[in-house]
């Protein structure tokens, strides 16, 4: 039993590097796709994907889920949020990367898990913990420092932020599978996504058919490029802890930013170096609470099943 647990966290755990690599290496990806414009890329991937996903519960035969979602108009709410938000996110990052915007891209992913525990603040009214809350200043001076550098807030970065934030929070509401939220995510961009590409054709605007059949599989290829990392990262999820996934996302805005500076030669002047070391502070204030507060989980666990009062003393500790 042990051998096959450590199996099965390997398989995780080689999922999960898999699936933020891909994610931190597709700037490399949409450059491919011209001269295909940013709204062009961003139609062929929602048609595709949902192509993509759609052959992959044909195969798997999980269409169970279609039936209850329909009869939940709640769901089917949030599910058209999701939509709405993911493909404002798809839109900037697909155009930021093209437009020689990667380094800035990748610091709205850095600055992510800031922006969701603001939002949890907001909107959920959670309570953060000291560190927490030293975290989120640190990320606040980081942004002012930015905005200063640039001349203006960074607004790529933050629109990504924001974005994907309100896209976990709302996908933390719907609560269904990462294949099946993709396939129902799609669904509803499938129709204004396809009437967009049939509309560049009517003005001989669309590259699918006028740059080659090379061209066109690429574009094709988006479905599979954003489906795949989501299948890996759902076969991680499922058997490496969250405490794990939590560090292995920083993969993606690090490949990003490397890629950013050393491949695509994006300029980084001091007061830019500067924000970003202000935002990589505050992710490793982060990460160190969060780490103590899974080992004092831990310790609570284990004292549960050794001496109840003891772990009700320690609960309030924690």
């Amino acid at each position: 039993m042990a051998g096959t647990s450590k199996g099965e966290h390997r398989i995780g755990l080689l999922n999960g590097i898999a699936a933020y690599g891909m994610w931190g290496l597709v700037p490399l990806f949409w450059p491919l796709l011209k001269p295909a414009g940013a709204m062009e890329i961003l139609a062929h991937r929602m048609v595709w994907s949902l192509v993509f996903v759609a052959v992959a519960l044909v195969f798997t035969r999980r269409w169970a889920w279609a039936g209850e979602l329909l009869r939940q108009p709640r769901r089917l709410a949030l599910i058209a949020v999701a939509a709405a938000v993911i493909t404002v996110n798809w839109g900037v990052y697909i155009w930021a990367v093209n437009s020689g915007h990667v380094v800035e891209a990748s610091l709205g992913y850095f600055i992510n898990p800031l922006m969701t525990i603001a939002l949890g603040v907001l909107l959920l009214k959670e309570r953060l913990r000291p560190v927490q809350w030293a975290a989120v200043a640190v990320g606040f001076s980081a942004v002012v420092v930015l905005t200063v550098g640039y001349g203006q807030p960074p607004w790529i970065s933050l629109c990504l932020a924001v974005s994907f934030a309100t896209y976990g929070l709302v996908k933390k509401k719907v609560n269904l599978g990462g294949v099946e939220s993709l396939a129902a995510e799609t669904a509803i961009q499938f129709l204004p996504a396809l009437a967009y590409l049939i509309w560049l054709s009517t003005r001989d605007d669309l590259t699918f058919a006028t740059e080659g059949p090379g061209h066109a599989v690429l574009l094709a290829s988006t479905g599979i490029v954003t489906a795949l990392p989501l299948v890996c990262f759902g076969a991680a999820a499922i058997r490496v802890p969250l405490s794990t996934l939590g560090l292995l996302q920083y993969l993606a805005p690090v490949f990003q930013f490397l890629l950013g500076i050393l491949y695509f030669h994006e300029a980084m002047p001091p007061e830019r170096w500067a924000g970003f070391a202000l935002v990589w502070l505050a992710l490793v204030l982060l990460t160190w609470d969060a780490m103590r507060s899974a080992r004092r989980a831990r310790v609570v666990a284990m004292s549960r099943r050794t001496d109840p009062a003891a772990a009700a003393v320690d609960a309030v500790d924690v």
